[in-house]
């Protein structure tokens, strides 16, 4: 299958490489037009300009990415695998894209990112859901560039600290790009309103911890992942770039799970 990717950072350079061995061949890849100038001819600065023979465009970019781009592609009758679920607690994004897929009978996929547990959770809510909380645990330098750096000293933390607490939504627009799981689990769940989030910079750990716990009909669950991050940046979760060729797989399988 001709697969497109949008964006070239460490998740990118990770779903390509692997992209081979499942049989598939990069046609294209999306980026900032400033950037198109120096790279070959596979790269292109915009969405119009992406081949017709593409059936699934990969967002490996960013909330931001989604947002410029993912209507249009839809709209083009293109599938879309995407890690930035926290994008979607903007309701007018949202809304654009859900209007965009259907107009063209196209889907956008949710990849589970860095955290796990969600087809658990999924099924729970056919019942009634009470209770579905996230914590996420993070080394001091997983949270640079984040508002953690204006309400703690990162540098020099000897306590775990949470943060943030509040909602799912208001997490994933505070922080865009760390609190993509947060969302994941507000959408598997009670939605973004409900699930409650706590966001800790922990100095005693080097490793990215995440855990979900969850009561209601079916009873009760605790899911807990401690990931590793990829080794060319240390602040993306290899998880997170497997879920995404693992969506792939389910989408073009004839049996999947």
């Amino acid at each position: 299958m001709n697969v497109g990717i949008i964006g070239d950072g460490a998740i990118a350079q990770y779903v390509t490489q692997a992209l081979a061995a499942r049989g598939h061949k990069v046609a294209a890849v999306l980026m900032r037009p400033e950037r198109v100038a120096e790279k070959p001819d596979l790269y292109v600065g915009s969405v119009a300009e992406l081949p017709d023979r593409l059936r699934v465009m990969i967002d490996c970019a960013g909330h931001q990415a989604l947002a410029a781009h993912g209507p249009a592609i839809l709209t083009r009758g293109m599938d879309v695998i995407t890690l930035s679920l926290g994008a979607l607690a903007d309701d007018t994004l949202a809304t654009a894209l859900d209007a965009a897929a259907r107009k063209c009978a196209a889907r956008l996929h949710l990849a589970s990112g860095a955290i796990g547990a969600l087809d658990c959770l999924s099924a729970a809510r056919v019942g009634t859901l009470e209770r579905v909380e996230y914590v996420g645990r993070k080394p001091p330098k997983g949270w640079r560039g984040s508002p953690a750096e204006d309400l703690l000293d990162l540098a020099n933390l000897q306590n775990a600290t949470a943060h943030f607490e509040g909602s799912a939504r208001a997490a994933a627009l505070a922080y865009p790009k760390n609190a993509n799981v947060a969302a994941a689990v507000a959408l598997a769940g009670v939605g973004f309103d409900a699930t409650q989030v706590s966001l800790v910079a922990d100095p005693a750990i080097d490793q990215n911890i995440h855990k979900v716990t969850a009561s209601g009909d079916f009873g009760s669950f605790t899911f807990q992942i401690t990931g590793n991050a990829l080794p060319d940046n240390p602040r993306s979760s290899a998880l997170a770039a497997m879920s995404v060729l693992s969506k792939l797989d389910q989408i073009t399988q004839p049996i999947a799970i």
